[in-house]
């Protein structure tokens, strides 16, 4: 492994920063930006209404993060100023009532779609963090969300066989992304079915891959499209093979190309919701980048030069975590990505 120096951490201050953050929005009803499909008139329902759990935070699947972010936070530091504050919000909306709520929207025939796969994701991270916890609260709040993990591990199940092909996007649609969210929590909850058929869809999507070119950023990307694919297969394969594989993939690397991996992205207007991506961007990228440069061999420069990209980007990408709530509501969550990484 090749772990180098870094020059930003997570401590006890910037953690009560972002569960501040977080405790902001959660419950922040409005502005919301539904993903919901209107059958007929009995429909139009308020976000609260809708997602009894995850009506804030502007969108459902930023605030099924921002519960991941909250829950992590207390698990890493249980004498933060907000824990108190943060135990109230999830015994107050992860609820037996509010659960069966949110599985039954999902059974809506015009909900088939909804959050796929960027929410599926999320909602396995959190649970798979709940899981994690080893404190009476966490576990308490692991069975209860429990049966909405369930639904959709199914979705997954259902869906993984017939994805003829990979979504390389960097935007929600990322399957890469949302494969490595989702076998985190196959693994920490023992679901090896579940893990099987994620390795497989991962290598049948992704194994042939060579000679990555990194088209890289988009207008309005906040996941990098190569360094995901890379996070991903850093999971799925065995260390030599993602050696090998990794090699064949960004094969100039070592040259620092493609150059638009080691360069943060610019950032015009922070209020326009899709220029903020960016900002998302970097931090995704800042994640990717340590992650990776600790699965590569000791002494192999390609380490160092990854985790000074990763220093630039996550340099680039704190500065803005709050400001504007077109960022406020989830960039922390990305941050914390990359701070743990």
């Amino acid at each position: 492994m090749n772990p180098q120096p870094s020059i930003h951490t997570l401590d006890a201050a910037l953690a009560s920063k972002f569960a501040g953050l977080a405790l902001g929005h959660l419950t922040r009803e409005y502005p919301n930006k539904l993903d919901h499909v209107m059958a007929s008139a009995v429909d139009v329902q308020s976000p609260r209404t809708l997602h009894p759990i995850f009506y804030g935070s502007f969108d459902w699947h930023s605030c099924v993060h921002g519960y991941w972010l909250i829950a992590r936070l207390y698990d890493r530091f249980p004498e933060l100023p907000e824990a108190a504050a943060i135990r109230s919000l999830i015994d107050t909306h992860v609820t037996r009532a509010n659960v069966a709520a949110e599985v039954a929207y999902l059974q809506r025939p015009a909900a088939r779609g909804f959050e796929r796969p960027y929410g599926w994701a999320w909602l396995l991270a959190l649970a798979g963090q709940l899981h994690s916890m080893r404190s009476t609260e966490g576990q308490r709040w692991a069975a209860t969300l429990a049966p909405l993990a369930h639904a959709f591990v199914e979705r997954f199940i259902e869906f993984l066989p017939k994805s003829t092909y990979p979504l390389r996007v960097g935007t929600h649609f990322n399957t890469a992304f949302a494969l490595t969210l989702a076998i985190g929590y196959a693994r920490e909850t023992g679901a090896t079915s579940f893990e099987r058929l994620i390795v497989e869809t991962a290598r049948r999507w992704y194994l042939g891959d060579a000679d990555c070119q990194a088209w890289e950023p988009g207008g309005d990307e906040f996941l990098s499209s190569s360094l995901m694919e890379a996070e991903l297969m850093r999971h799925v394969l065995p260390e030599a093979e993602f050696a090998a594989w990794f090699d064949g993939f960004l094969p100039r690397l070592g040259r620092r190309e493609p150059a638009t991996l080691f360069t943060p992205a610019t950032v015009t207007d922070r209020s326009d919701g899709k220029l903020a991506h960016l900002d998302g961007l970097n931090l995704s990228r800042a994640w990717c980048q340590r992650s990776i440069a600790r699965a590569i061999p000791a002494g192999d420069p390609r380490g160092p030069l990854l985790e000074a990209a990763a220093n630039d980007h996550l340099a680039a990408g704190l500065a803005h975590v709050a400001g504007d709530y077109m960022g406020e509501h989830w960039l922390a969550t990305f941050a914390l990505l990359a701070l743990e990484a």
